[in-house]
């Protein structure tokens, strides 16, 4: 299975009722979630890990996750409150305000960490505003670090630098798990933050000398490139009536993943020994996928029947 490792939470959207008053709509969400949920629609063998609770929210992260064949067996479960997230549009554009403290996805603590010797783990995906707010950031990074040398793991750092409070301790953590990763993947706008001013393709081989075997950007409309030390590939995005991009990110993340464990290359050998071709496999699973996402509202991922393949 593909275990994927971070956030969920309860993203409380805007809506008005018929009486014209301000209310929320509570939607599932959150990137590692996103991810998870992609992926178990995409038809892969997905897992989630993080701390869920027991309340009428951590029901209903459950219950999506249900609903698209992903495992939470090993979610340490708790009767914390759920991380919520108020989304206010100013201006057009959507800001946040987060309700995280004490939650039982902020407090996950690293023994409660699935044992790997028990569990069917193929493969770690780790990312997003998980990996910042303590003590959860440390215990994510400690799974990963742990596991690195047994199963191949994907690092998709989605940086939201208003979320970062300690730039130095962010950008440290950030590193050693580069240096842990199999696969990083990284937009262009975090790969300026990560790495400053220059030229994409240039950074993005530079990142393969921190320790990645495969590091993937994404370009927004541009589409997508990914490099090995050997192989290189890049691809346009699809043609797409674009609602939002919420979750755009997080659904590629979950086709290249995807792409991966159907061709049998899930392991740093094999993503070391691709050819350009089979890197351009990867990437146009993970390209039209997301493209379907952003055709409608939210993070709402395809179901593999939906795709043209």
């Amino acid at each position: 299975m593909i275990l994927c490792c971070g956030e969920a939470l309860i993203d409380m959207l805007p809506r008005q009722t018929s009486d014209g008053d301000t209310a929320f709509l509570p939607v599932s969400g959150g990137a590692v979630f996103n991810t998870a949920i992609a992926l178990g629609r995409l038809g892969a063998p997905s897992a989630f890990f993080t701390g869920l609770s027991t309340d009428v929210f951590g029901e209903q992260l459950c219950r999506s996750l249900d609903e698209s064949g992903v495992d939470y067996s090993m979610a340490a479960r708790s009767d914390r409150p759920t991380t919520l997230a108020f989304v206010n549009l100013v201006d057009g554009q959507a800001r946040y305000n987060f309700y995280d403290e004490n939650t039982a996805g902020r407090m996950l603590e690293q023994n409660t960490l699935p044992d790997r010797k028990t569990a069917s783990i193929d493969a770690l995906f780790f990312g997003g505003i998980s990996l910042i707010g303590e003590p959860a950031a440390s215990t994510y990074e400690a799974f990963a670090l742990s596991a690195a040398e047994q199963v191949p793991v994907m690092l998709d750092p989605n940086i939201r630098p208003g979320f970062i409070k300690d730039e130095t301790t962010y950008r440290a953590r950030i590193e050693r798990m580069i240096g842990a990763s199999t696969i990083l993947k990284i937009s262009d706008e975090d790969l300026a933050w990560l790495s400053g001013a220059g030229d994409t393709q240039d950074l993005a081989r530079q990142l393969l000398e921190r320790g990645p075997a495969m590091v993937v950007v994404t370009r927004g409309a541009e589409g997508a490139f990914g490099v090995t030390r050997t192989a290189h590939a890049a691809l346009p995005s699809r043609r797409a009536e674009v609602v939002d991009t919420v979750g755009a990110g997080d659904t590629f993340n979950a086709g290249v993943l995807c792409a991966l464990h159907e061709a049998g290359r899930l392991s740093r050998t094999a993503i070391e020994a691709m050819s350009d071709e089979q890197m351009a496999e990867c990437l146009g699973l993970g390209i039209e996928a997301a493209a379907v996402t952003v055709s409608r509202t939210g993070a709402n991922p395809p179901w593999r029947r939906e795709l043209k393949d």
